[in-house]
């Protein structure tokens, strides 16, 4: 992967002797610091673990952005630093007061105690036409989640998703359940681009799709 593939704002910097990806701006989860940029750690990070490994995801950086599993605000926060607007979707109260905390730094980041597989409880929060939908949902029916927000998205944007095979069925090979994922996301998206990412989470599949 070359330096020309991330996203303004993204670079990789020197961590234990390691060049490794990093953003701009406020520590979040006791990540390693280099001066203003710290550590985006794929190890907990789906699509720091899809930059990694080369996926073409189709960011620059700039862009607006719907996330949709936030959590705590792991990932979110590192995509808010090279991000415009960035919407952070979470269903748990208990994380949502964590990322509300990393909002406190981060102007550009909106969270929202909602639940992804309701967007209807959102649409009157979330701009329309946005550049990138980012998917990282711990729950049956991922393509589901992901066709249903569809809407919020703009005719050339981008589905960025981390599919969890677990979630969806415990019992069945992981690579069975993610073609049943894709064949699903295909009622409303192209996909570009799929790839493992067991490098760094076990059991994953990142997707980079766009809109019919």
């Amino acid at each position: 992967m070359t330096q020309n593939q991330l996203p303004t704002g993204v670079e990789r910097r020197s961590f234990d002797g390691r060049e490794r990806l990093a953003t701009r701006g406020k520590t979040v989860y006791g990540e390693p610091t280099d001066g203003e940029w710290r550590l985006w750690d794929a190890g907990r990070s789906k699509l720091g673990a899809m930059l990694e490994l080369g996926m073409g995801t189709g960011l620059s950086g700039g862009e607006s952005v719907l996330y949709l599993g936030a959590a705590s605000g792991t990932t979110v926060s590192h995509v808010a630093d090279f991000s415009g607007p960035t919407y952070a979707v979470e269903f748990a109260p208990r994380p949502v007061r964590d990322l509300v905390g990393v909002a406190e730094d981060r102007k550009n980041l909106f969270p929202l105690l909602k639940d992804a597989r309701k967007p209807e409880t959102y649409t009157h929060v979330v701009e329309s036409d946005l550049d990138v939908l980012v998917q990282d949902v711990a729950t049956r029916g991922q393509a589901d989640v992901a066709v249903r927000n569809r809407q919020f998205l703009a005719d050339d944007g981008r589905l960025l998703m981390a599919v969890k095979a677990r979630s969806e069925d415990v019992t069945s090979d992981p690579g069975a359940v993610f073609d049943g994922v894709v064949s699903r996301l295909e009622d409303a998206y192209e996909i570009l681009e799929t790839e493992r990412l067991d490098r760094f989470h076990s059991d994953h599949l990142g997707i980079v799709a766009r809109p019919k």
